[in-house]
């Protein structure tokens, strides 16, 4: 089975690539807009690679020819950074998915698996899960989530003109692993906390909202759910998380902190301000995000995909702590543990600020 994976070289993309290496016959696809070089080694060798940058004019047609022939394609391929150029971020998130798309159909694939999130719903409650169905039209806030529903709105359109392809949308909440220590600590914190002393396996204080309540799930478990929906014959949307709900009073518990609680306006307000000031990569879009969606249920991934997460997020929690405190990463550019790249330390030394440049 031939499987193109558009993105295949960051956090989803290498746990993916080591699920479907276990599967027999599989004839691995990667591509990334930067691929890991020579002797990269596992789970990177044996893929035969692409370079593309699904942004780019005339990318579809290279993509078209990259995907012909296959049976699947997972679109997995999104710019988090630099959060400063915005303009970047929608050519790469919405008009680089129009072209996987458009290269999908034109190359005549059975089968599409694209990476939405949790983050594509709209706010919702904070103390029960919703299932897909609740709408999926995004937090007004954040950019992220807004392009997240327009790339869905896209897949609705071509679902209703291609009733042949058969289109996969999961959505799982925060992914985490060892490997992308680094890189979360790159994309999300920056460079000036201390998250070595993460290693100690404390956090002193905790942040406390009534809404600060998030769901997570390991990157292996999420790559198994995307194993099942290239495999199988699943169609729709899944939603993807494991338990427990990650509140500030379980992290605080199981990290040995106290929690400090925060009015939603401080938290956005801090974030902006040290956000415009480059100390960090993110803007108050992820706060608002944080806040606003609401708890997933995925009794569907359960039932139609055979899907049961492994390992729980308290424990996926720690595994990334671990990752962030050793500067975990590996040898594919976006996990790359280059001291010298934004959001890193050494990084400040050549004015290499939070949120800048391109590429990330």
């Amino acid at each position: 089975m031939r499987v193109v994976i558009v993105g295949a070289s960051g956090n989803v993309g290498t746990a993916l690539l080591r699920r479907l290496r276990q599967e027999s016959g599989s004839e691995l696809v990667g591509v990334a807009r930067r691929l890991p070089g020579p002797g990269a080694g596992e789970p990177y060798d044996g893929v035969q690679w692409h370079a593309c940058d699904v942004g780019a004019p005339g990318a579809a047609d290279r993509l078209a020819t990259i995907v012909s022939g296959a049976q699947a394609v997972v679109h997995l391929a999104w710019q988090i950074q630099p959060s400063h150029d915005r303009r970047t971020l929608y050519r790469t998130n919405v008009e680089g998915s129009r072209a996987v798309i458009d290269a999908v159909v034109r190359a005549g694939v059975p089968a599409l698996v694209h990476a939405s999130s949790v983050g594509v719903y709209a706010p919702g409650p904070k103390n029960h899960p919703v299932s897909e169905n609740w709408p999926a039209t995004g937090v007004a806030g954040s950019s992220y989530s807004r392009d997240k529903a327009e790339v869905e709105r896209l897949l609705d359109t071509v679902e209703r003109e291609q009733p042949g392809l058969r289109v996969v949308r999961l959505r799982p909440g925060l992914i985490f692993q060892r490997d992308a220590g680094t890189e979360i600590s790159r994309y999300f914190i920056g460079p000036l906390l201390p998250v070595q002393l993460l290693r100690y396996g404390r956090i002193p204080l905790v942040p406390a909202n009534r809404r600060l309540r998030m769901q997570a799930v390991h990157a292996d478990d999420v790559a198994d759910a995307y194993a099942r929906a290239v495999l199988g014959e699943a169609r729709g949307a899944f939603n993807v998380a494991a338990d427990p709900v990650l509140t500030p009073e379980l992290v605080a518990r199981h990290f040995h902190g106290w929690t400090v609680p925060v009015a939603a306006p401080v938290l956005r307000a801090a974030a902006s301000l040290t956000w415009w000031a480059r100390l960090q990569p993110v803007d108050a879009g992820w706060v608002d995000l944080a806040l606003n969606v609401p708890l997933m249920s995925s009794e569907r991934a359960e039932r139609e995909l055979g899907w049961r997460p492994r390992i729980d997020a308290v424990t996926a929690l720690r595994d990334l702590f671990a990752g962030m405190s050793r500067r975990a990463g590996t040898a594919a550019p976006p996990l790359s543990t280059d001291p010298t790249l934004p959001g890193r330390p050494a990084a400040l030394l050549k004015a290499r600020l939070p949120g800048h440049p391109n590429p990330y």
